[in-house]
């Protein structure tokens, strides 16, 4: 029993000594020693409820035990006397450090926010989802946040770095809401992101440097995606997958939009310094939206209240914006932005550039002969604002109200001699404008159940008054679009990986355009309403390797008793760690169109106007869209390759903007785009490189007219862009690319017989339709971006971009016209794209 006994003790001990040496919250250690030596610790709980320490051994004295804490914590204990002690926070920093890994995957998180509260100190994780910041207070409040996973709030001495250079492994959980969660964080650069549906998201306030552009403007941005770009370099004319402009339904906060451009088209209309979040899905839509047969554009603006003021302010080489974010109190915000140019006050060499693509093969620069340049003076401007307000009526319920401006304004001025000798002027005016107004409230009921009620007001309008000085005429034009929508849905989480969403739609929609012409003396007006009702319901799946979204969406159209009915279908499987297999598919209708009109027509530099369709001349735009591919996904490298094919039913000449014999025919129709999109994409921390590859063949079929097949306006059947963006220093990031696509399909005249007699008129005689091509597209763009560290709350950033650094001449539409000295000939007119244009913007942000 002796050596037993003896073991025993041995192991106890032991025991002893190993527990003697664990850790122990220190909150816990100080009650130990106020029991134990009959002492009193004064401190802030919040100093010491984070701090760990080696449980002392039993045998140490209260000095010993002190002693070792000062050497051991960052902390400062002091005797008072022989009975109090205090405990206060060192006033020194310390480095802290951390690898975020997702609790759902166990695979790093790239991408995502470190800050440090009340500072401009801040760190994005890097491909391995690790992070550091240096000189950081030892009682510093640090938040991580990353989209789609739950925030988290720790103390600086948490994430202190060891000296052993180890670093906290921090987990972040998914939120349950969120099913259709982040794939790719860092996707071409940063800031945008794909997420699991295939749709893509661009953060502006985390977005890096794209080739040429010197803000993170919304609508250019997202023509780096692959099967989205503008044939004619402009934002008013985005095609997605071969479709025309007026098929992307765009969305502000809520509120569906008609205007998309300053400058007619050249820069997105929408701050992106408050726009937060964008959403592009060009398939494979929720059934929560329908309109926007080629694509939905979902525009967010910064939802939440924040703890103090912010805001920034900053100009380029066009215009210059303010917005700010003011909390009134924890339950109450506002936040408002504006936006003017600069091009009334000076002219730039970009808006010297902008001004000449713009206006090109327009009245401002096509004149009468007997009208020189220098009788002859514009004066254009544009400006945009938004507000919000944001209101909590309580920790489950938001209510939200905004509205947004949008405008341009152009005044042009002919002077001329009379008969009698007398000087004369004319002045025109075109003018465009977007206001919009739109609420939500958002309430949350229990975990698993959320209900949102919200409504919008969109009215847009295009006025001209055209005063032709040589024949003394007036012409008047007006088209206008007045929307109203109501929306209720309620989205049940069943549970972490099953959601369901159902809801009711209403729209009532009203178009006019109207013409006025003095001399002779003409006047017509046509005006058409529409209402339609639309429920729909969808079912989200997304577990494991599987994610899964079915939908339905059922529209009334009350004017034509029509009901329509559109399945959706957006499937992901995962065959393994790398390599997933993509499914989607859509059937979209839309009612409103954009009809395209030609030279005398809103001064020859707007020509676009929306129109109602009616069932009998415009038909109802039904598309059905189905696309398959795959995604491989290893080391950073994503390989994504995509297959589709999109046919849209509904179509009339009249809204494509023919340039042949079909210019003004009434004929409805549809076109068939097919085509494959790959992508290549290598991110680490420092660069990201990437080169992306469009196939497409797009055709019209017009059965009415002949021949019924031949060539989409848009028909570009090759399209290659390659770039890269690299990080040279902490806050020096350049980028540089270049875009390579087939031209654009024209019609030429017959040869030999170029003009024909149409009743009195001489018109060109053209051939069959959309046989030829313009040259090659091929542009190279540079930026290059700074952060400068103004004050511990404010910072500045520089950006200088070059768009086609190559000045090369490109043409991006080429059309024929009467010859007026020789009716037998016809002249070509070739509308080239944007010069060599530099741009270059500061920014102060607080």
């Amino acid at each position: 029993m002796k050596p037993f006994f003896t073991f025993l003790c041995f192991i106890s001990v032991f025991a002893f000594e190993m527990y003697a040496q664990e850790q122990l919250p220190l909150l816990q250690l100080i009650k130990d020693l106020e029991v134990r030596y009959d002492v009193k610790f004064s401190y802030s709980e919040s100093d010491v409820e984070a701090v760990l320490v080696e449980n002392p051994k039993a045998d140490a004295s209260l000095k010993t035990i002190i002693t070792n804490l000062n050497e051991t914590t960052l902390l400062n204990f002091k005797f008072l006397n022989d009975r109090y002690i205090t405990i206060s926070v060192i006033d020194k920093t310390i480095s802290i450090c951390g690898v975020l890994i997702s609790e759902a995957d166990g695979l790093p998180l790239m991408g995502a926010s470190i800050v440090v509260e009340n500072t401009q100190k801040g760190i994005i994780t890097n491909a391995d989802g690790e992070f550091e910041l240096q000189a950081i207070p030892v009682n510093a409040a640090i938040t991580i946040s990353y989209l789609g996973y739950e925030t988290l709030q720790l103390k600086a001495i948490q994430l202190r770095k060891q000296l052993n250079n180890s670093c906290e492994t921090i987990l972040l959980t998914e939120r349950v809401e969120a099913l259709n969660s982040i794939l790719i964080s860092k996707y071409l650069t940063t800031g945008l992101q794909k997420r699991i549906d295939g749709s893509t998201v661009l953060n502006t306030e985390k977005f890096g440097t794209l080739p040429g552009l010197t803000e993170p403007d919304v609508l250019q941005s997202i023509q780096a995606l692959p099967g989205v770009e503008s044939i004619n370099e402009s934002i008013a004319n985005i095609n997605v997958r071969g479709g025309t402009n007026d098929q992307n339904l765009m969305i502000w906060d809520g509120i569906k939009m008609y205007h998309s451009g300053h400058f007619f088209g050249l820069i997105s209309a929408y701050n992106p310094y408050l726009t937060e979040k964008v959403e592009v899905t060009k398939n494979g839509t929720s059934s929560e939206f329908s309109d926007g047969v080629s694509s939905t554009i979902n525009m967010f603006t910064k939802n939440n209240i924040d703890e103090s003021v912010s805001g920034g302010f900053g100009a380029n080489l066009l215009h210059a914006d303010a917005f700010l974010q003011i909390p009134l109190s924890k339950k109450l915000a506002v936040h408002v932005s504006g936006r003017r140019s600069t091009t009334d006050v000076f002219s730039s060499p970009t808006y010297n550039k902008y001004f000449e693509k713009s206006f090109q093969d327009s009245e401002l620069t096509t004149n009468s002969e007997n009208i020189s340049a220098a009788q002859q003076s514009s004066d254009f401007s544009f400006y945009d604002y938004s507000a919000k307000l944001l209101f909590n009526t309580n920790d489950n319920q938001k209510f939200r109200a905004n509205v947004i401006g949008i405008n341009n304004n152009l005044d042009y001025t002919e002077s001329f001699e009379n008969s009698e000798g007398e000087t004369e002027s004319k002045t025109s005016n075109l003018k465009q404008e977007n206001l919009g107004f739109g609420a939500n409230w958002n309430a949350t009921w229990s975990d698993k159940f959320t209900t949102e009620l919200s409504g919008f007001y969109s009215q847009y309008n295009v006025d001209a008054l055209n005063n032709r000085a040589e024949t003394d005429q007036s012409l008047t034009q007006a088209n206008e679009v007045l929307e109203t929508g109501v929306k209720l849905k309620g989205q049940l989480a069943i549970n972490s990986n099953l959601s369901f969403l159902a809801g009711y739609a209403f729209n009532e929609i009203g178009v006019l355009y109207q013409t006025t012409v003095s001399a002779p003396s003409y006047d017509r007006t046509k005006k058409d309403v529409l209402l339609n009702h639309a429920a729909f319901a969808e079912v989200e799946y997304n577990k494991h390797n599987t994610y899964l979204r079915l939908g339905v969406r059922g529209n009334y159209f009350q004017k034509f008793n029509s009901f329509l009915v559109e399945p959706r279908i957006n499937l992901r499987q995962k065959l393994s760690n790398h390599f997933a297999l993509k499914l989607q598919g859509e059937f979209k209708n839309q009612t409103a169109k954009q009809r395209i009109d030609f030279q005398d027509d809103f001064l020859g530099v707007e020509n676009r106007r929306w129109t109602l369709a009616n069932e009998q001349l415009i038909k109802i735009s039904k598309s059905k869209q189905a696309s398959l591919g795959f995604e491989y996904n290893q080391n950073n490298w994503l390989f994504d390759v995509e297959g589709f094919y999109k046919i849209v039913d509904g179509i009339t000449a009249s809204n494509q903007g023919f340039y042949n014999n079909f210019q003004y025919v009434n004929a409805n129709g549809n076109y068939q785009a097919q085509g494959v999109e790959l992508l290549i994409n290598k991110t680490a921390a420092k660069y990201s490189v990437w080169a992306s590859y469009t196939y497409s063949v797009n055709n019209y079929e017009f059965n009415s007219i002949t021949p019924s097949v031949f060539p989409n306006n848009v028909d570009v059947r090759h399209s290659t862009s390659i770039a890269a963006s690299y990080q040279i220093l902490k806050n020096l990031e350049a980028s540089i690319g270049g875009i390579w696509r087939s031209g654009q399909p024209y019609t030429k005249p017959v040869e030999g017989n170029e003009t024909i007699k149409s009743g009195n008129d001489t018109v060109v005689n053209y051939d069959t339709p959309n046989q030829e091509n313009v040259d090659d597209f091929i542009r190279v763009d540079a930026s290059l971006s700074s952060k400068i560290k103004l004050s511990n709350k404010v910072n500045g950033q520089l950006r200088i971009g070059v768009l086609n650094i190559l000045n090369r001449k490109n043409t991006i539409n080429r059309y024929f016209e009467l010859n007026p000295e020789n009716t037998d000939e016809a002249l070509r007119v070739d509308n080239q794209s944007l010069g060599l244009t530099p741009n270059c913007s500061f920014r102060i942000i607080f």
